[in-house]
């Protein structure tokens, strides 16, 4: 969870494959770039040191065209294969696979997110990564990076679900699951963090949820086309927006579903041009700790009586504030106090904890 955790780990993910000797291929799409990228120095060491390295670079991405393309010369020039993105579309999803030989067999290592690979806004931007090495998130990126660097479809993934294909019908179906538990008399509830909501089939569809009574609670930090306060279509729906210290960027959902609850990051926001017009990518989490601690994330959020504001039925805000006996909640300082506490049990572990020095 980033910031609050560093980003360091994953620019260590892309460095130490390009010097390990066991990796054999690097691919990786980039939208946005700090402007001294290790993660792209990293990338230009991969190619010189002879591993298959293949770089999408987004020569559309506003305001970082010229660096873009300067950049992705610097890495031809080092023997990586380069693509510009894709005809028609804008390439916006946040995915790097290593491939590395061990013990005689291929095995994929997988890093997915919300935000770009860029260590300087990461330590600006609120994002989530995940990173993995389970073979159907592998098999998945691979196809990926077939479709988006060869001339082939984006078929069907066993986890992954990206745009322009499939990520918008998934969420309109998850909805509705949702509307119809509620209308079947079961609990349903969807909660969401995004940058902005404009699309008006999802907009359509959460207003169709809320009819049949389905608790939907959305953080939206910026765009937000969805009318509150409307007894008849928005009964059910309540949206804030949250604005604090740092950028808020991740894009987290979450779907009740009778108890079992699917949970996903995603690259898109709820947006016509993210979901119709661009490549992005929605990332189902299995890990039951993970879902777990996105879902206290998002449910912190919902608690902020400090950095929140409320948005109201003519599409201003309300700055929302501790009740009377309330204590006051910061859902950014509670973050950064978390990942405080986090840390500090893992270095007093780390202490109680010996190891030997072995010779090589």
């Amino acid at each position: 969870h980033h910031p609050y955790e560093s980003f360091e780990p994953v620019m260590r993910f892309i460095e130490e494959a390009a010097d390990d000797p066991h990796v054999v291929s690097i691919k990786q799409v980039l939208y946005r770039t700090a402007k001294q990228s290790r993660i792209i120095d990293a990338l230009i060491r991969a190619a010189e040191n002879g591993k298959a390295v293949t770089v999408l670079v987004e020569l559309k991405a506003r305001f970082d065209e010229a660096r873009n393309l300067l950049r992705a010369e610097e890495l031809q020039r080092a023997g990586a294969q380069i693509v510009y993105g894709v005809k028609g579309l804008k390439t916006h999803a946040k995915i790097c696979l290593v491939v590395r030989r061990e013990d005689g067999r291929l095995r994929r290592y997988v890093h997915l997110g919300t935000g770009n690979y860029n260590e300087a806004t990461a330590r600006l931007y609120t994002d989530i990564s995940l990173l993995t090495c389970r073979p159907e998130y592998g098999a998945d990126a691979a196809l990926f990076f077939n479709a988006v660097t060869g001339r082939s479809k984006l078929l069907r993934f066993q986890r992954l679900i990206p745009a322009p294909t499939a990520m918008k019908p998934r969420l309109l179906d998850l909805i509705a699951s949702e509307a119809e538990r509620a209308r079947q008399g079961e609990p349903a509830r969807i909660l969401a963090k995004v940058n902005s909501l404009q699309d008006p089939d999802i907009i359509a569809a959460l207003y169709q949820a809320s009819k049949a009574g389905v608790e939907i609670s959305l953080n939206v930090r910026g765009i937000c086309c969805l009318k509150t306060g409307d007894a008849k279509h928005s009964k059910h729906i309540r949206v804030i927006s949250v604005i604090d210290r740092y950028l808020e960027h991740a894009r987290i959902f979450y779907f009740h579903h009778g108890g079992d609850p699917e949970i996903f990051i995603a690259s898109a926001d709820w947006m016509g041009r993210n979901l119709d017009r661009r490549v992005e990518l929605m990332v189902p989490i299995e890990d039951s700790r993970a879902r777990r601690r996105l879902l206290r994330i998002l449910e912190s959020y919902f608690q902020d009586n400090t950095q929140a504001s409320k948005i109201l039925s003519d599409g201003s805000s309300e700055r929302l504030k501790p009740a009377a006996g309330e204590k006051k909640f910061r859902a950014q300082e509670h973050f950064f106090r978390e990942a405080r506490r986090t840390a500090k049990a893992r270095d007093h572990e780390r202490a109680m904890t010996f190891e030997p020095h072995r010779p090589k």
